[in-house]
């Protein structure tokens, strides 16, 4: 009989793995139990197998009012403990033996939180779906999925232990298929450099179901980073991809340099220039106009997953609106943001320079004012503008009687030249006159001379 029990014992314990020293101290607990409920039991009493013989004693011990032991151990062995005790016993043994196999369970899994396992999809409704990875099952909450890629049962799905729970019925394990976790063990399974420590991979951003930036360093100067976690042909790459339902992975070298690493991690985009802050943790980018779109990404996926990536908080800029904003640098714009203010629930305007909130109706005098003023100094300016232009006007019509008055000087002397021109032409005109009279008169005189000595010849 004794060893008939050893060896049923033992069979027992390599069926559920568990060790028979413990099987021995499940069934002593079982027969204390059993020996408890007997009429005229000790209070204080234990009970001990020897594993060799299975020799079963009950020992028992008085106590005194404070309730500890005294006095000699006894043996308070029974005779039998008949079926009441069997049953006790087979009751205990296997409450034992399943909570042993619960904590077996948990401590197999309690330091695998950040690990990966394969699962089979066993039962997927609105709430969760359950994996079964081989002794235990695993819990994959809804919010712990990707929208577009619910698996059917009896899929194999690869998932990310996110939290492993001790609870009455087991170990509860907790897994996500949406933790940035799950794209670095799926390329430490997929590259070997990086699970030989060559590649490291240095952060990881991902918004599940759509694109994943990760940034790589190699420990290596030999050895490409982005081209080992790329592969051949991008094969390795490609299997991470399809494990993820078609999710875009970017693969972005890691940098030093800030700028270096922001510039990379807006990858497709190509960038002109980038400008850290380091006070407020600031980085501007300048991309070409027609980049400027790409690099912000639809409804700014590619922006987030860059500052997410490079944690600096990103801001993008066309070349464009960057020299449009060179050009209005030096004017002055009112600094603030309008708030609420809780006791009186109106709208106050708050200055940037910290100074006190004011009403919308002190706002509005103030803005007024400034409006009046604005306006009092263009005022200002086009009367002087338009002093300016009578002045010159005033100036011009002096001109214009001075230009008058010397052309009227003018015209009268060039008159009086004109007339002494006249008068010389007249008087040139007159002279031929005389010439031709005092000719007359000279031939006159000759013929008068010639007919005189005629006359005397003929005398």
């Amino acid at each position: 009989m004794t060893n008939e029990m050893t060896m049923a014992l033992q069979a027992l314990a390599d069926d559920k793995g568990i060790e028979i020293d413990k099987l021995f101290g499940i069934v002593a607990n079982g027969l204390e139990s059993a020996y408890k409920r007997m009429p005229d039991a000790y209070e204080y009493s234990w009970v001990t197998i020897d594993p060799s013989t299975f020799d079963i004693r009950v020992f028992a011990q008085e106590l005194d009012e404070e309730g500890e032991p005294v006095g000699d151990e006894m043996d308070v062995t029974p005779a039998e403990f008949g079926r009441i005790a069997a049953q006790t016993t087979k009751h205990i043994l296997t409450q034992g033996i399943r909570e042993e196999e619960r904590e077996m369970k948990y401590e197999e899994y309690a330091g695998r939180e950040g690990d990966i396992v394969t699962g089979i999809v066993q039962q997927t409704d609105a709430r969760y779906t359950l994996l079964d990875l081989g002794r235990v099952e695993a819990l994959l909450p809804q919010s712990e999925q990707v929208s577009n890629g619910r698996s059917e049962n009896g899929n194999r799905v690869k998932a990310y232990i996110v939290e492993v729970r001790r609870t009455p019925k087991g170990p509860q394990i907790v897994v996500s298929r949406t933790h940035p976790g799950l794209i670095k063990r799926l390329f430490e399974l997929e590259v070997p450099e990086i699970a030989d420590g060559l590649v490291e991979l240095k952060a990881c951003a991902r918004e599940p179901g759509h694109r994943t930036k990760i940034s790589v360093a190699s420990n290596d100067p030999n050895v490409d980073p982005v081209g080992a976690c790329v592969g051949a042909r991008g094969s390795r790459v490609r299997m991470v991809v399809n494990e993820l339902n078609g999710e875009k992975v970017d693969i972005i070298p890691f940098s030093e340099d800030p700028r270096e690493f922001v510039a990379k991690a807006l990858s497709p985009a190509k960038v002109k220039a980038v400008n850290i802050d380091e006070a407020t943790g600031t980085a501007e980018v300048i991309v070409p106009d027609f980049q400027l779109s790409l690099a912000i990404g639809k409804e700014g996926q590619n922006a987030r997953l860059a500052h997410r990536l490079t944690g600096w908080r990103i801001d993008i800029r066309s070349e464009s609106q960057k020299a449009e904003e060179a050009k209005y640098a030096t004017d002055d714009w009112a600094q603030g943001e309008w708030i609420l203010d809780k006791e009186s629930g109106e709208q106050m305007w708050q200055p940037a320079d910290g100074s006190p909130a004011i009403s919308m109706a002190e706002w509005e005098r103030l803005t007024a004012e400034a409006q009046a003023e604005a306006e009092g100094e263009v005022t200002d300016e086009v009367e002087a503008v338009e002093a300016d232009v009578e002045v010159s006007e005033t100036d011009e019509a002096t001109e214009d009687s001075v230009e008058a008055d010397e052309a009227s000087e003018q015209d009268e002397v060039s008159a009086e030249v004109t007339e002494t021109a006249e008068q010389s032409a007249e008087e040139a005109q007159a002279e031929p006159e005389v010439s031709e009279e005092v000719a007359d008169t000279v031939v006159d005189s000759e013929e008068s001379t010639e007919a005189g000595e005629e006359s005397e010849s003929e005398s």
